[in-house]
């Protein structure tokens, strides 16, 4: 979209690396105009020359001069917020960085994402922000709109003569014309309060007066009364007063509205009956269509700013549940990952430790309890990191059909006999893109929760059909999908406990019976694959959970045979880089076990060290999140060193576009010592 006075693109400044093209493509993307700026000058031009949203790196604005920004965002008019969108580092945010909070301060409309952080945030933060820009210039439209229709309206008040008032309740504030201040002798720059109004009433008029705005204010009728008010100077003169009450959306009155005529010359002229009456009837027909007309106007004004901060606190609303899934997903994503180091040091040793040990069954027995212990924690992490949408998936093209029917076994042993299991599969369904085995667990974890729901009993419909998302949808990129319901007849759930479904550790179980992470580790995995998860329910009548998900133009990939073995891989020197003590301790030995001989390295500095030498070495293995330098980052410094050494990524996260650029491949933690012999006779067989 072209600058002007309705733009809505987004206008990019992240001069580092290339994260103002990645966010550039992003926003593309999903469907928004986007526009990368080379530098603040330039940022700021394109800003006053009209924009949606600002999303900026913080580092790009921490030496620049932002007075010239500041004072354009300070004078900006009544309607407008222009949103900003502000990317920090981890650990960056207002409430931990003083930096942070003073920019907020300074911008105004900032929202902040800290990094790392997944695209669909990014896009969600953007998309609310262009949304509400769109509101903001619907107002600005509506107050031209209602500017327009009072000039109008003022200019038809002053030819008749006519002056314009409102009373404000409860407090009694009253505002008037010039025109009606001068119908009580009282010139524009004179004060006149509803207590001086009320002391210029005549007082013969006054108690008729006070009953007909009584009635007015307890009954709501309309206010229409002609009485005699005394002057400044002394002289009386005749004033009438048509109005109406005005409520608040709540129904409270907020203020009474009308028009006021001088009739002093009507009441004390001799002219005769009939040209009075035609007056008469004219003035009046001219003050009711004026009241009805300025009762219209206040109306449709109140019914719209309304609309808008309706409109505006829902989007506030979506974009701090965006936000706060988001900051939990991190922190989950964190505690995940620092969990997995953990379980692979536990997991390794006790593996070392079984096949070490004397053949004593009780030995084995508690070892294989342990083993157990620290799968299920295994379990969990993966439950986190799919919430997270940190997992490490292998989305391929797959037969969703084939895949559900295949659990029909492994459904009804978890199901149980009091439960009845139906499907609903059409034939010539396309592929799916996902990941096989996680969304058998997904699939697997939906029908646990709709058994758990029906307590005595009843039938669960696992259905699946395709479906078609166009341009406009908050959720999903246009294409094509599949959609996987399974649905429940059991007791439903309340509105209230609908909208925290998915939050992780949220649970209507019983304490000890469920972890919460069961509908978020499914959303999770959902969204990762680029798809969605839609939960229906209505309390008594039974839940029904959709995973939608994309579907591909590839073939689906066969199965590989089984019962096949593999040439054991030859022993081999591997440069093995951890930081974590404990991994690297439990892995090494896991690796000589296997016949290979390790070289350690604790820190990507030191492998690449290693790699410049004269060590000869067949496999690079290095964990990803490492200080200093990342296990992407050392494997496309390698490139420049070694370029045929095989390398492999042992990691728990997902989130790795540099990976994926790098094609690595991948050993998700926390694996046992086969996994790994697998992997290592793959790359070195």
């Amino acid at each position: 979209m072209k600058p002007g006075l309705s733009s809505e693109r987004a206008v990019i400044l992240a001069p580092h690396g290339r994260d103002a093209a990645v966010a550039e493509a992003l926003i593309r993307e999903a469907g928004y105009y986007a526009q990368a700026c080379p530098d603040f000058a330039a940022l700021q031009h394109e800003i006053e020359g009209g924009a949606g949203v600002a999303v900026i790196a913080d580092e790009a604005i921490k030496t620049v001069d932002l007075r010239g920004l500041a004072k354009w965002l300070h004078d900006q008019p009544s309607w407008s917020d222009f949103p900003i969108v502000l990317l920090t580092h981890q650990g960056g945010g207002p409430e931990r960085n003083p930096d942070a909070a003073r920019l907020g301060r300074l911008l105004g409309n900032v929202t902040f994402i800290e990094r790392p952080f997944h695209p669909t945030t990014l896009i969600s933060v953007v998309g609310s922000a262009v949304r509400g820009r769109r509101r903001q210039y619907q107002t600005r439209a509506i107050l031209e709109n209602l500017s327009e229709s009072e000039g109008l309206l003022q200019t038809a008040l002053n030819a008749g003569r006519l002056g314009a008032l409102e009373l404000h309740l409860p407090s009694l504030e009253l505002e008037l014309s010039d025109t009606c201040k001068s119908f009580f002798g009282r010139s524009p720059d004179q004060p006149f309060t509803f207590d001086d109004l009320q002391a210029s009433v005549h007082p013969d008029d006054r108690e008729r007066r006070q009953e007909v705005l009584d009635s007015t204010l307890q009954h709501g009728t309309d206010y229409n009364v002609e009485y005699r008010n005394i002057w400044p100077d002394g002289s009386v003169h005749w004033v009438e007063t048509r109005a109406r009450i005005v409520r608040s959306p709540d129904g409270k009155i907020r203020s009474l509205v009308g028009v006021c005529v001088d009739i002093t010359a009507r009441k004390t002229s001799d002219i005769d009956r009939d040209t009075l009456l035609e007056q008469l009837t004219a003035e009046r027909t001219a003050l009711a269509e004026l009241t009805a007309t300025l009762e219209q106007r206040v109306d449709e004004r109140t019914a719209d700013l309304m609309k808008e901060v309706a409109a505006r606190e829902r989007a506030q609303e979506q974009l701090r549940q965006a936000q706060k899934m988001e900051t939990i997903g991190q922190l989950t994503g964190g505690v995940a990952h620092d969990f997995n180091n953990l379980l692979m040091a536990v997991m390794g040793n006790l593996e070392l430790l079984r096949k070490r040990i004397p053949d004593d069954p009780r030995l084995h027995r508690l070892i294989d309890g342990a083993l157990q212990g620290a799968e299920r924690g295994a379990s969990l992490t993966q439950r986190l990191l799919a919430f997270a949408r940190q997992q490490d998936l292998k989305a391929v093209a797959v037969d969703l059909g084939g895949l559900v029917r295949g659990m029909i076994d492994l459904l009804e042993r978890s199901l149980g006999p009091r439960v009845a299991l139906r499907l609903d599969i059409p034939v010539g369904l396309p592929p799916a893109r996902i990941d096989a085995n996680q969304l058998e667990l997904a699939i697997l974890n939906l029908a646990i929760n709709a058994r758990d729901a029906m307590q005595d009993g009843g039938s669960i419909d696992i259905r699946i059909a395709e479906h078609r998302v166009g341009p406009g949808d908050p959720n999903l990129d246009p294409g094509d999908y599949l959609k996987v319901s399974v649905i429940d007849d059991g007791g439903g759930m309340s509105p209230e406990v609908l909208k925290k479904a998915i939050e992780p550790f949220f649970s209507t179980k019983p304490v000890g019976k469920g972890t919460g992470l069961g509908l978020s580790m499914v959303h999770g995995l959902a969204v990762q694959l680029g798809g969605t998860l839609e939960l229906s329910s209505v309390v008594g009548r039974g839940t029904t959970a959709t995973l939608v998900v994309p579907v591909t133009t590839n073939l689906p990939e066969a199965t590989s045979a089984t019962g096949m073995t593999r040439p054991a891989a030859r022993s081999a020197v591997i440069l093995f880089v951890d930081d974590d003590p404990l991994i690297a301790m439990s892995t090494t030995e896991m690796l000589e076990d296997l016949g290979h001989r390790v070289i350690g390295a604790s820190s990507g500095r030191h492998a690449l060290d290693i790699l410049r030498s004269e060590q000869p070495l067949d496999l690079m293995m290095t964990d990803h999140v490492m200080p200093g330098m990342t296990g992407v980052e050392l494997a496309a410094a390698s490139r420049e060193v070694r370029p045929s050494l095989p390398i492999l990524l042992a990691t728990g996260y997902a989130d790795l576009p540099e990976g994926a650029q790098l094609d690595l491949p991948r050993l998700a933690k926390p694996y046992h010592q086969e996994q790994l012999r697998d992997r290592l006779d793959q790359l070195l067989g």
